[in-house]
């Protein structure tokens, strides 16, 4: 078993919610940090998490947008997928054709669809008092928090666990290192695909959210599974 060691400081995510509870005014937003969050001294294996994924028009999130978002409850034992949620948003802006090669979202998907304003109440009702896990926090903390501000002029702020991270962490120590090197040897790639097959999870359809988000949820059972305890605390993996 592996024990993570932060490079910095783990945040006190409760702290912080108590400190942003009384600058917000949006009342979702308000409720969102009022529901407060685990304690980072809570066991991994007592923890509700969220997986969440989103399909975007782009990477860059100043200036592209959230088309569709997964999300799905659970726990390092099941998957609610009686929970999942989908949504399709409505983009401000024009799909570029490139995206629209990766995920499969056309103009037609979206035509019809809602603006992100009126649909955040629901994601925020399905993130609040739980952890969120996302590979790759960059698009979901990033894209969400831009998302808000264009429409509510006010920004959130949550904990995450990022599975590409913890794979990444993972394959350092499994395949880093000089004696590896010479050995031929050097870690391996950390897509969510390709990190859910070391571990003999199936393969699933890429670039849909639902699904990725599910994927994700699986992934990081199968980590903690393979590399962690489940007695270990939640501070150590969140961020």
């Amino acid at each position: 078993m592996f024990k993570r060691h932060l490079s910095s400081p783990s945040i006190d995510w409760e702290h912080k919610f108590r400190q942003k509870l009384p600058l917000v005014s949006n009342p979702h937003l308000m409720n969102f940090y009022q529901q407060g969050v685990e304690s980072g001294d809570t066991a991994m294996e007592d923890v509700t998490f969220l997986a969440m994924d989103f399909e975007t028009t782009g990477l860059n999130d100043k200036q592209d947008e959230i088309i569709t978002i997964g999300t799905v409850p659970f726990n390092l034992n099941r998957v609610f997928l009686n929970q999942a949620k989908h949504w399709t948003v409505r983009p401000r802006r024009q799909l570029e054709e490139e995206s629209v090669v990766i995920h499969g979202i056309t103009h037609s998907d979206v035509l019809d669809a809602p603006d992100f304003s009126e649909i955040y109440q629901q994601v925020l009702d399905e993130m609040a008092g739980k952890i969120l896990v996302v590979h790759y926090n960059q698009i979901e903390r990033k894209f969400l928090d831009r998302a808000l501000r264009t429409r509510i002029d006010e920004g959130i702020e949550f904990p995450v666990i990022d599975t590409l991270a913890l794979e990444s962490e993972i394959q350092k120590k499994l395949n880093g290192g000089i004696i590896n090197r010479l050995k031929g040897k050097k870690p391996e790639s950390v897509r969510l695909g390709q990190s859910r097959t070391r571990y003999g999870l199936p393969a699933y359809t890429p670039h849909h959210a639902l699904t990725d988000a599910i994927a994700t949820a699986e992934l990081l059972q199968a980590q903690v599974a393979y590399h962690y305890n489940k007695q270990d605390a939640l501070k150590q993996f969140w961020l």
